[in-house]
């Protein structure tokens, strides 16, 4: 029997749930990727996810579609993020490249052409 949190990171996208201030949710659409028992993606350094996960670790993840809509029972896992240095970035990169064996390298090489490797955060999650 495989558990929500597996599924959450077999799904081609997931809806990553972080917290403003006043506690309100915020979803997005991101690309996941597991790895011995965490989930890890990447994001812009100054995005506003990577900004609350600064602030509140506590997490929602629950599979999507690509504009970030939820499937009517959908499972939800709980995690705790942690914001992973930059160089932790191409470690990350390789787990999504294994997953998203087409599209992760091309993207991968567009970040890698527009922006600075310290323009990127890794970000791993851990279940609650």
């Amino acid at each position: 029997m495989t558990s929500d949190w597996d599924t959450v990171g077999k799904s081609s996208y997931v809806a990553f749930t972080s917290y403003r201030k006043d506690g309100t949710p915020v979803s997005t659409p991101v690309w996941i990727a597991p790895s011995d028992g965490k989930l890890y993606f990447i994001s812009e350094t100054d995005t506003f996810k990577v900004k609350r996960v600064r602030r509140n670790s506590d997490v929602t993840l629950q599979p999507c579609d690509a504009r970030g809509k939820v499937k009517a029972g959908a499972p939800v896992v709980q995690g705790s993020a942690r914001l992973l240095d930059y160089t932790d970035t191409p470690r990350v990169r390789k787990l999504i490249n294994r997953k998203y064996w087409l599209l992760g390298p091309v993207m991968g090489l567009v970040a890698t052409v527009t922006t600075k490797p310290e323009s990127r955060t890794p970000i791993e999650i851990s279940p609650r």
